[in-house]
């Protein structure tokens, strides 16, 4: 990966090697969306009983900082699915590479319930509870590859946080990722997942995402992860000229837009493709 990735500092066994270490804190937590829970049921995902492993630091412990088989296991599988997600990305039209290195370099599964995390690689959105959804691979993909037009982005606004997935990707194609979250349950559980892997340039906000980001405005990227029936005027003035807005738009029928500042007062509209997402909504919860 370019210089970019090392915005994302950790690989994916370092992740799952310091949260070993630290599950006494995350077990602490009432919610079961742990890092460390969602690796560990990866271990059953199908393929996992192959005897190739990866070294660890010394006879597995269920409450040390060393990974037992099955957990190294489950992570070269997760690997392997990873990029085969990838590849189905780019099958579908995703070409480019930032954008897909950003993809492969994320393990999706740890956004996920333990639940869910033998679907985390499927292109397909997800459950993340109170009716909001991770959104499928090849989406995100899409957004983010309209979204950066082949340049480079030095500051973009997300709003909908959800569980912190998009927000990871985004820390890899942006320099600086400012993302809101409206349910406050939500924007918790995104800081769970998000801090074990010190990614240092994604500021997460729990706040109204129709409002924006007024205080740290104007921005050369904003993408919605929900969809209204208009772009909310407040997100239109906060693009830089020159700046490039992506969203679903739309109720029962949505479409992707493409909002483009070509001036203080102009704004240019392109439909990109049909989608669907959860409703845009405004306050807080």
């Amino acid at each position: 990966m370019t210089s970019k990735g090392k915005r994302f500092p950790l690989s994916l066994s370092s992740v799952v090697q310091q949260r070993e270490g630290n599950a006494s804190r995350f077990q602490s937590s009432a919610s079961t969306q742990t890092a460390m829970r969602n690796i560990k049921h990866a271990a059953y995902w199908p393929g996992s009983a192959a005897k190739t492993t990866m070294s660890a630091t010394g006879q597995a412990s269920q409450s040390g900082g060393t990974i037992s088989a099955d957990v190294s296991r489950a992570v070269l599988v997760s690997d392997a699915v990873r990029k085969a997600m990838v590849a189905r990305v780019a099958q579908q039209g995703v070409k480019d590479e930032t954008v897909l290195a950003a993809l492969e370099a994320v393990p999706r599964h740890l956004f996920l319930e333990s639940g869910l995390a033998s679907q985390a690689y499927v292109d397909a959105s997800l459950p993340i509870g109170h009716h909001q959804t991770i959104s499928q691979p090849y989406i995100v993909g899409r957004m983010l590859e309209i979204l950066r037009h082949g340049a480079a982005l030095d500051s973009v606004l997300e709003i909908g946080t959800g569980c912190g997935y998009q927000a990871a990707v985004l820390s890899l194609i942006a320099k600086e990722v400012y993302s809101i979250e409206r349910i406050k349950a939500l924007h918790e559980l995104a800081k769970q997942n998000l801090r074990p892997m010190r990614i240092a340039n994604i500021r997460l906000h729990y706040g109204d995402g129709m409002l924006g980001l007024p205080q740290v405005a104007p921005f050369d990227g904003i993408i919605l992860a929900a969809a209204g029936l208009e772009i909310p005027q407040a997100l239109l003035t906060q693009l830089k000229v020159g700046g490039r807005l992506i969203a679903p738009v739309g109720d029962r029928r949505q479409v992707l837009e493409l909002i483009e500042r070509v001036s203080h007062s102009e704004w240019r509209r392109t439909v990109i493709e049909h989608c669907h997402f959860v409703p845009l909504r405004s306050g807080v919860v």
